[in-house]
């Protein structure tokens, strides 16, 4: 026996309500997890069992992170408490509900705190949705880091757990855009005891009755979608290892064991090297006797070779997401220096019980009361704006299985679709009718991270346990898909029949190549919830950027747009699609951008708010950005070349061809046009794209969210345009104009005088450029 304590496999998954409760149910649930020593003390609380720091304003509302996983603790029968935004310059604030029995829960809050305070071109953001006020500057950068450090500031002794979309994402070695490099896992520059990554309410409830019996933090290894830190002389002999720690060499490649293994018909001499991996063995039939998935763990590229080594790391990132499966995934191991980091398989996704479980808890679906202002609203000065946006939504589902590369839901909740019964929504509508103040009749969303996944999945539960496709949706429909959107249709009718509801819409962006396999889904949803705009997320027009997406071709988005337009007009509604487009995305040329431009112009959409390509953590388009190689396909120093947009005269380039209306951006793309040898381009044409003409610009881009905000001016200045727009002045919007991410679509009918015509406009600016 090893006098060092085993690394034990996962155990058997346990439902969340299957726990005898802690002792402290006895005190019920709060109105308000506490703030503060006050709130305890009227709680009759001593003390918390455990404290959840996060980097959001605390809302009581099954949208925030906090509030899912302070609640679903409670429900447990533990003593929760919540530091929200603290200040973090000591660790004085970590102290203020005293001392946590069993362990700090830290979160950076419901966005990485990277991308939160920085823009996709690493320019400071002015505002915060998750502050009261909206203000900037609440919470630190790399707000994880910074506080779990605070908390071992102030109670060393007790572990910390970090989690949150944060940790999730940095839960193994990682490009980071911010300081262009490759950091460690955040769990080691943390120095947290534990990191739960994905929906981590399963996790995190055994975790806290295992504390609870006192069982020391450094002996929890074997619980599903955690990572933790060992050295190397941790007792791993019931572990089977697969060295995937370099790129495919030519040889027999085993996919059911890793696509990266080269298989060996050798014997390991364990006399000699009593710790080295075990052999497989081969047996006369030439099959292979695999080891059980549960007692296998594979060796990842380490920190130190993938920090420097763009091609590791490209192989890196592509194993890691070929073990997202919790029916079929593996452990992982990483060396960081002299130690390792385990990531245990990712955690089996919640039944429908559970989810209503999770959902049906006591919230207030309300910001906590310290954040009202001296009239005891949330409605002015101190309004937090993710607040707002789903105060009057319903989330009734988690996951997406449409793998798209830029985006981290499926690194994050899986692509395993969670849904919500029927019943536990319309219970969640009729509370928020009759409890959540300012309710008008109107629900603002009923979705989650896609629209129209609810309730589907694959046919064959044997088929999704095996299954490795980071998608089931790309490049086409998966057969084995269930595409019924019967039940969100059923759904979407009950819900609009209750009493005192008088809209529903759907607010959630909606996967149309999965909706045109329900044209019946199509014509509820156009006839019944769309309120004049619908957003949908093509990405693309050109099949070089789209592959690197795994989105549709543009065909899909022409035949979805028939359907919606069809529907409409049987409905007797003018109504237009609002398609978004990313601009400088792995694997999109100039040419590309230039195509994406002459569509844009020919279908007579002005893109207003556009999107350049943000790197985020771990997503596979990232890995691309960082490495120009493409992990959606097996991984050599000699494998497929990506074209990478990189600099930011060329991010600008892209970004200029989605804004080609903008009379700022001419210069830039004239250059351009004619050094790719278009400038038949160039013109006063319709069938051109940008005219011939300069009128006189400032340079500046005014997104549409500016547009709506005061602009301060500065004492003794002359009033701008911006300015008196705020003030009611000569510059205020003229009725009718269009504040939504296009101001190409037709204007709302206000009756409002037409603007002046574009022969007239454009005769003025021709004056002024003579002056």
């Amino acid at each position: 026996m090893s006098a060092h304590p085993a690394i034990a496999p996962p155990k058997a998954n346990k439902a969340l309500t299957g726990y005898r409760p802690f002792w402290a149910k006895r005190f019920g649930p709060a109105p308000f997890l506490p703030m503060s020593r006050k709130e305890m003390d009227e709680l009759g609380w001593d003390s918390c069992d455990i404290i959840i720091v996060t980097g959001d304003a605390y809302v009581d509302h099954p949208s925030f992170g906090m509030a899912v996983i302070g609640r679903t603790l409670e429900a447990q029968g533990f003593r929760v408490g919540i530091i929200a935004q603290p200040d973090w310059q000591s660790a004085e604030p970590f102290k203020a509900l005293g001392k946590p029995n069993l362990f700090f829960g830290v979160a950076a809050g419901n966005m990485d705190s990277m991308i939160n305070r920085y823009t996709a071109d690493r320019k400071i953001r002015s505002d915060d949705a998750y502050t009261p006020g909206g203000a900037g500057g609440a919470r630190p950068d790399r707000a994880t880091l910074v506080y779990t450090q605070r908390c071992k500031e102030a109670w060393n002794e007790v572990p910390v757990v970090i989690g949150g979309i944060e940790a999730s994402l940095r839960r193994i070695a990682h490009y980071d855009y911010w300081s262009d490099k490759v950091r460690r896992s955040i769990l080691v520059d943390a120095k947290a005891d534990l990191l739960v990554y994905g929906n981590a309410e399963r996790a995190i409830v055994e975790i806290a009755h295992r504390l609870a019996r006192r069982e020391p933090v450094t002996q929890i290894t074997d619980v599903r979608g955690t990572a933790f830190m060992r050295r190397d002389e941790h007792d791993t002999s019931d572990w089977f290892q697969l060295d995937s720690t370099s790129v495919d060499q030519p040889g027999r490649v085993d996919e059911l064991i890793s696509p990266y293994q080269e298989i060996k018909q050798e014997v390991c001499d364990t006399a000699t090297a009593p710790d080295a991996p075990k052999p497989i063995t081969i047996h006369r039939t030439g099959k292979i006797a695999l080891p059980p998935r549960e007692h296998t763990v594979i060796r990842l590229p380490a920190y130190e070779q993938v920090k420097s080594d763009p091609v590791l790391y490209a192989h890196a990132n592509r194993v890691l997401h070929l073990e997202t499966n919790p029916g079929n995934a593996r452990a992982l191991v990483q060396a960081h220096g002299d130690r390792d980091l385990w990531i245990n398989p990712p955690p089996i996704p919640l039944t429908t019980a559970e989810m209503d479980h999770v959902f049906d808890l006591p919230y207030a679906r309300s910001p906590h009361p310290r954040y009202a202002d001296e009239n005891g609203s949330h409605e002015h000065a101190t309004k937090i704006p993710a607040w707002e946006m789903i105060r009057f939504s319903v989330n009734i589902m988690r996951g997406c299985f449409g793998g798209c590369t830029f985006c981290s839901i499926t690194e994050h909740e899986g692509r395993i679709i969670q849904s919500r019964s029927e019943d536990s929504v319309i219970r969640e509508i009729e509370e928020m009718r009759d409890k959540v103040k300012g309710f008008t009749g109107i629900v603002s969303d009923l979705g989650g991270p896609t629209a129209n996944m609810y309730r589907i999945g694959c046919k064959s539960p044997e088929i999704e346990a095996a299954c490795r496709k980071p998608s089931c949706v790309y490049p086409g429909i998966c057969p084995n898909l269930n595409t019924n959107h019967d039940p969100l249709i059923k759904m979407y009718r009950r819900a609009r029949a209750l009493k005192g509801v008088k809209k529903i819409l759907i607010g959630s962006g909606l996967r149309y190549d999965l909706a045109i396999q329900s044209p019946e889904y199509i014509k509820e949803l156009v006839t019944h919830h769309v309120g004049g705009y619908l957003k949908i997320a093509p990405e693309h027009t050109e099949d070089g950027p789209l592959s690197k997406m795994m989105k549709p071709g543009i065909g899909t988005y022409d035949r979805f747009k028939q359907l919606f337009e069809k529907a409409s007009a049987e409905a007797g509604k003018k109504q237009y699609l609002i398609p978004y487009f990313i601009a400088a995305h792995p694997g999109t040329s100039d040419e590309d951008m230039m195509n994406l431009a002459i569509w844009l112009k020919q279908n007579g959409f002005r893109a207003d708010q556009v999107q350049t390509f943000y790197p985020s953590p771990m997503a596979t388009a990232t890995a691309m950005y960082h490495t120009n190689k493409n992990p959606l396909k097996k991984v050599t120093r000699d494998s497929e070349e990506v074209d990478i947009v990189r600099g930011e005269r060329r991010r600008r380039l892209h970004k200029a061809f989605l804004r080609y209306h903008d009379a700022n951006n001419w210069p830039m793309l004239r250059e351009a046009l004619k050094a790719m040898g278009r400038a038949d381009l160039i013109g006063n044409g319709k069938h051109h794209l940008i005219p011939t003409f300069q009128p006189v610009t400032d340079g500046s881009y005014e997104s549409a969210r500016r547009k709506n905000s005061t602009v301060a001016a500065k004492p003794g200045a002359k009033p701008t345009v911006a300015t008196r727009s705020a003030a009611g002045g000569p510059g205020t919007p003229r009725k009718g104009q269009i504040l939504t991410q296009h101001t190409g679509l037709p204007p709302r009918v206000t009756g409002a005088r037409p603007p002046a015509s574009k022969p007239a406009a454009r005769k003025s600016a021709a004056t002024k450029i003579k002056r």
